[in-house]
């Protein structure tokens, strides 16, 4: 059978490419570059835990060693720290983003159902009912007939914010250019605060924000003017000098290893699916203003769409399997859009009214603090792992329903549970295989395993496992938030809940797995996603703004890291809820 073919060789093409390996499904990754990626210290990326633990799955042993999970937070305004934080187990992961692509790159190669294939430029697609054929030519081919055809089962544009599978699609892009601008500086020298995550806030409405990486490096980035003046390296070195003057009292030794300027656009793809064809990272969306992780969304679109592409490829499943990736993803990300766009105005006005509110109202300062501390760590509308409730694979709660701590569609909890087989694991380590069913008995730890697989409900349990429509793995927790001794639930591979259930019910298990693979219902969700288009939307910029901007070009492959200086981009207006660039809340458009 044809491979998935993987347009673009950037960290969520290559992930998505690696999780397809690990469902066995071959993968043809068509890269235009040379297969070579810079390493770029001040390119670097964060990690929810969600992310971080799927990137870890997929690397196993060899996930990069280079990163550093933040001890705390803490913000500084006015030389004093009205906030600090501990993180804890649950801090983000910040680490050069080229240790994370050649880790993937090593780890597909290694695979054996990975083909990697360099110097494809991507200038045509045709489809038909079997598959899918790409056309490419060298990047210095004279003409579009010089070149090369392949052949998948199905196709997946990973190649950026100029993605051109989104272009031959004629799917539109629409949003906002230039939201944030950040010049990054990466440096080796000693900071006050080892370990920690710093968000400075000057008296003069200046933001810059510290994240240390290994070996004593450190990332800073400075808040610019949306659409200032090129930032001059004079500048930015007196920017640097000035900076570790204000937090250490004098100017400490420091080298300066790498700098840029990343701009952050706002844009949110019509579809994500046409026919066998995706869009996934940046070529379906671009975020990342306030704190948020544009990473995590790539790599929670590759986690969300590999499943649902190998159970079609192994078992068969319905359409509306692979309908709902468009449904739950381009819902998720819109949300975490409007909400970007919602707090921008409180956290990022300018002006002499919003200073003199910001001093004037009691706690107007910490509620900013509060959006900027939750969007970095990860938290609440802007940072949040996000839950899939409105999916056509979320089943609708019925009277077999059990109540736990985590609603359906939601990510579950990492809580210890154990393997027929007596593995004993975290519930977050066995994601990323087959459907999970998992039951809570509380006292299993201390039995041995010979006992509770023959006694209780576990043999019931294990011959409705069985019986399901699509592979599923039976585990045992003794407790799980929220939830009754005997509690059944189900989880998919990429770590949403599908249901609980009070005990074992054979033909529930059965109709929920069902619905999981997209035979449940009639199908509707891919309609109600449709291409997002809303009556009124006028005045929204469609596809330009990320071309035109230099900034936008570490995007291409997904990194959203420091870029090169470019001028600002064109001015758009500020789109809103109505102008439909983002589907409206509750409503997988």
């Amino acid at each position: 059978m044809d491979p998935v073919i993987v347009v673009g060789a950037g960290p969520v093409g290559l992930a998505l490419a690696l999780a397809l390996t690990r469902h066995d499904v071959p993968v043809l990754v068509l890269d235009e570059g040379s297969g070579a990626y810079e390493p770029r210290p001040a390119r670097t990326t964060v990690l929810s835990p969600d992310s971080a633990a799927f990137a870890r799955r997929l690397l196993g042993p060899s996930f990069p060693a280079a990163g550093i999970r933040w001890t705390a937070w803490r913000t500084i305004r006015r030389r004093q720290t009205p906030r600090r934080e501990e993180t804890g187990d649950e801090a983000p992961l910040h680490l050069p983003q080229h240790e994370l692509v050649h880790g993937l790159r090593a780890a597909l190669a290694a695979s054996g159902l990975a083909r990697i294939e360099t110097g494809c430029r991507l200038h045509a697609l045709e489809q038909d009912a079997d598959g899918v054929t790409a056309y490419t030519r060298e990047p210095a081919a004279p003409r579009p007939g010089a070149g090369t055809s392949w052949r998948g089962s199905h196709l997946v544009g990973c190649d950026g914010a100029r993605s051109t599978v989104r272009k031959l699609l004629d799917v539109r892009f629409p949003g906002r250019t230039a939201v944030e601008r950040h010049a990054v500086a990466a440096l080796r020298t000693e900071l006050p605060w080892p370990g920690e995550a710093v968000l400075y806030r000057g008296p003069r409405g200046g933001e810059a924000l510290a994240r240390p990486l290994p070996d004593g490096i450190w990332r800073i980035d400075w808040l610019l003017p949306p659409r200032g003046d090129l930032v001059t390296p004079e500048a930015l070195v007196s920017r640097i000098r000035d900076t570790l003057a204000t937090w250490c009292g004098e100017i400490p030794p420091y080298e300066l290893l790498d700098t840029g300027v990343h701009t952050v656009h706002h844009r949110l793809a019509r579809r994500w699916r046409s026919g066998r064809v995706f869009l996934a990272g940046d070529a379906a969306h671009l975020l990342g203003t306030l704190g948020a992780h544009e990473l995590d969304e790539g790599l929670r679109d590759a986690s969300n769409l590999s499943w649902k592409l190998a159970l079609t490829r192994h078992h068969g499943a319905p359409e509306a399997l692979l309908d709902s990736y468009q449904a739950e993803r381009r819902l998720a990300v819109g949300a975490r859009l409007r909400a970007a766009d919602q707090a921008l105005p409180l956290v990022r006005a300018a002006g002499p009214w919003p200073t003199v509110r910001r001093s004037l109202l009691p706690g107007a300062g910490r509620g900013q603090e509060s959006l900027l501390t939750d969007g970095h760590l990860g938290r609440g509308p802007l940072g949040a792992p996000p839950g899939y409730a409105h999916s056509p694979l979320t089943p609708p709660a019925g009277e077999a329903s059990a109540a736990v701590g985590t609603l359906p569609g939601e990510p579950v909890e990492d809580v210890p549970v154990t393997a027929p087989d007596g593995t004993a694991a975290q519930l977050r380590e066995r994601l990323g295989g087959d459907l999970l069913v998992v039951l809570v008995a509380p006292g299993t730890g201390v039995w041995d395993r010979r006992h509770w697989l023959g006694a209780g409900l576990m043999p019931r349990l294990a011959a409705a496992v069985a019986a399901l429509p699509v592979p599923a793995e039976l585990l045992v927790t003794e407790d799980y938030p929220g939830a009754a001794a005997h509690t059944v639930l189900m989880v998919r591979p990429d770590g949403h809940l599908v249901a609980a259930m009070p005990g074992v019910d054979p033909a529930e298990l059965h109709a929920c797995a069902d619905t999981v693979r997209g035979g449940g219902g009639s199908g509707d969700g891919a309609a109600r996603a449709g291409d997002g288009a809303v009556p009124g939307e006028t005045g929204t910029e469609e596809n330009g703004g990320a071309e035109e901007d230099g900034g936008a070009a570490a995007a291409r492959d997904g990194t959203g890291g420091g870029g090169s200086a470019g001028p600002g981009a064109p001015e758009t207006a500020a789109p809103t809820a109505a102008d439909g660039v983002y589907p409206a809340r509750g409503t997988p458009r």
